[in-house]
């Protein structure tokens, strides 16, 4: 009876699920617009900020898929 009253404030008790690595709240900024440059030097400081954006959604995802296989998913 003590097992199964232990179990079920488990079942309760939820998942407690890890923090969310705060680099992955952060968002990108536009590359600033400075005043006489190049056209072609914006654009490659947007292309990195692009780079940078989609390596922390592929953090994220990857983040997420860990917590899924370890806790499984709602049906």
């Amino acid at each position: 009876m003590n097992r199964a009253a232990t179990t079920k404030g488990h079942a309760a008790a939820g998942v407690l699920l890890p923090p969310l690595p705060t680099d992955l709240r952060k968002q990108e900024p536009h590359a600033p617009i400075v005043e006489g440059q190049p056209l072609i030097s914006i654009l490659a400081r947007e292309r990195q900020a692009l780079k940078r954006a989609n390596a922390r959604q592929g953090r994220t995802v990857q983040f997420y898929d860990e917590l899924a296989a370890r806790y499984g998913t709602s049906p």
